[in-house]
C-alpha cells in the first residue's frame, strides 16, 4: 500500500482526494497538514493532523498530494520531490512555465513520479465527448467550443483567490481543466488567441477568458466566466459529418459534497435529462438523437497513479502534460496583454 497524505484538508482534501484514497485498495491516507482548523481526524480517526510540512516530509510517507493554492505548488512540490516523495499536484500546475519544467526535470532527476490532478478527463461529459470522437460519427472536427460557465457575481470569500497573487483568477482555476481536455482531445496547438477580463464589481484577479486555439484543421474555443446565467452547452463540437451538442453533467462533485462515497458500481452516472444531441450522417442515413452518457469516476485517475507507482508506467497525467497547459496558460496571458496571436513550440 502506498502511504499518502494531503497538503490541506479543506474542501479539495475532503471531497476530491480522500474519499478516493480510501475506496482504492493500494493507498493508506496517514493524514493531512493541517494549520489551523484539525479536521481530518473527525473524519478519519486513524490518521495524524501534521503540525508543519517538516513533519510530514519526515513522516513514511511515499506520496504527497499538494492541494494548496496554487502559487504554493512550486515550493511545496519542489520541497515534496526532494524529500524523496512522489507528487500529485492539484490544477494549476504552477504560475509559469518555468516552473512547471523545473519540478518535471527535478522528478526525473530523482527518478519520481510527479502527476497533475486534471480530474475532469474523468468527468462522464467528457469522457461521452471522446467516445463520440473516437467512433468518429462526426467526421473531421472543423470547430469545438468548451464552456465552463457560472452565474456568480460576488467575490469568493477565500481572500487567497481574489487577491493579487499569480495563482489567483479563473484562467489558472477553470482553465487549466478546459485547456487540458483540449490538448487531451485535440493535442497541442500552434497558436493562441486571448481576451481575459475583469468584470465582476471590484474584482482585481481576472474572472472572464476567451481564447482560441488555432490548429492546422480546426479552432478550438475555451471559455469560463461568471456571468452565464442561463445556460448553454458546455461542449459543441462539429465536424463534417455532424454536431455534438452536451450540457456539463458530471454529478461526482456535487455528490462528493453531500459527504457521500464513492464506489466502483453506479458512481458519475448523469440523469438521463442531460444526454447530449448527436446530429450526423452515418451510413447514408442522417440521424438525430440523444446518446446515452459514459459513467464518470475520479477513482481511475488514482487508480492511474497506484499503477504507475508500483509498475513504474506513465502517470495518468504527466508533468509534461501540465507543462504543455502552463505554455498555453502563459501564452494566453502575453496574447490578452498585447493583443495578438502567440505562436506556440511544444
Amino acid at each position: 500500500m502506498i502511504r499518502t497524505a494531503l497538503l490541506s484538508y479543506g474542501m479539495s482534501g475532503k471531497v476530491f482526494h480522500a474519499p478516493f484514497l480510501q475506496l482504492h485498495p493500494g493507498f493508506e491516507l496517514t493524514g493531512s497538514w493541517e494549520r489551523s482548523k484539525k479536521l481530518i481526524q473527525q473524519d478519519y480517526p486513524n490518521v495524524k493532523s501534521y503540525a508543519s510540512l517538516e513533519e510530514l516530509l519526515a513522516d513514511d510517507v511515499e506520496l504527497v498530494i499538494v492541494n494548496t493554492p496554487v502559487d504554493t505548488h512550486f515550493a511545496y512540490a519542489q520541497k515534496v520531490l526532494e524529500a524523496g516523495k512522489h507528487a500529485l499536484v492539484e490544477k494549476a500546475f504552477t504560475t509559469t512555465v518555468a516552473e512547471a519544467e523545473e519540478l518535471g526535470a527535478l522528478a526525473r532527476e530523482k527518478g519520481l513520479k510527479l502527476a497533475v490532478f486534471q480530474n475532469r478527463r474523468w468527468d462522464s461529459d467528457l469522457k461521452t465527448v471522446k467516445k463520440v470522437l473516437d467512433e468518429n460519427l462526426l467526421g473531421d472536427i472543423v470547430e469545438a467550443e468548451f464552456r465552463f460557465d457560472r452565474y456568480n457575481p460576488i467575490l469568493s470569500p477565500k481572500a487567497w483567490k481574489e487577491s493579487a497573487n499569480p495563482g489567483a483568477g479563473v484562467l489558472l482555476d477553470l482553465g487549466p481543466h478546459l485547456i487540458d481536455q483540449a490538448i487531451y482531445l485535440f493535442g497541442f496547438p500552434d497558436a493562441v488567441f486571448a481576451d481575459i477580463r475583469q468584470l465582476r464589481e471590484n474584482s482585481i484577479v481576472d474572472d472572464d477568458f476567451s481564447i482560441m486555439l488555432y490548429y492546422p484543421d480546426k479552432r478550438v474555443k475555451l471559455h469560463a466566466g461568471f456571468f452565464v446565467r442561463e445556460g448553454v452547452p458546455a461542449y459543441a463540437l462539429h465536424g463534417r459529418k455532424g454536431s455534438f451538442l452536451k450540457h456539463r453533467g458530471d454529478v461526482q462533485e456535487d455528490v462528493l459534497k453531500t459527504g457521500q462515497k464513492p464506489n466502483l458500481t453506479d458512481w458519475g452516472t448523469e440523469p438521463e435529462d442531460k444526454c447530449g444531441l448527436l446530429h450526423c450522417e452515418k451510413d447514408g442515413e442522417v440521424l438525430r438523437k440523444h446518446i446515452p452518457t459514459q459513467q464518470g469516476n475520479y477513482y481511475s485517475l488514482f487508480d492511474g497513479l497506484y499503477k504507475s507507482i508500483v509498475e513504474n508506467s506513465e502517470e495518468p497525467v504527466t508533468a509534461d502534460d501540465g507543462i504543455r497547459v502552463m505554455k498555453i496558460i502563459n501564452a494566453a496571458q502575453q496574447s490578452s496583454k498585447e493583443k495578438s496571436v502567440i505562436d506556440l513550440k511544444e
